[in-house]
């Protein structure tokens, strides 16, 4: 089975008010993960996902690949060992 982690990403540019959370919500579900995407006061965008390592990696990619909605300037993310469990993927 694949190492289970928990990526925290925040991602920065023009993501509010784009459809970003929803684009988000739709590749983690695709992928298998559970979390949540949510706008941050200053205009990022938090997103949390839980899952395979492999999964995970496979999100961060497409969060700065480029066809995202909006535009992303850059993804900051940390990586820490699965948490306690999170049930769906939801926009917060």
């Amino acid at each position: 089975m694949s190492e289970q982690v928990r990526l925290t990403a925040w991602v920065h540019g023009r993501v509010q008010g784009v459809g970003f959370r929803w684009w988000t919500r739709s590749r983690a579900l695709e992928l298998g993960l559970t979390g949540y995407a949510k706008n941050q006061p200053d205009g990022r965008v938090l997103v949390v996902a839980q899952g395979p390592r492999q999964a995970c990696e496979g999100l961060l990619e497409h969060l700065g690949g480029g066809r995202t909605p909006g535009h992303v300037d850059t993804v900051v993310a940390d990586w820490a060992a699965a948490g306690e469990p999170i049930s769906g993927f939801v926009e917060r």
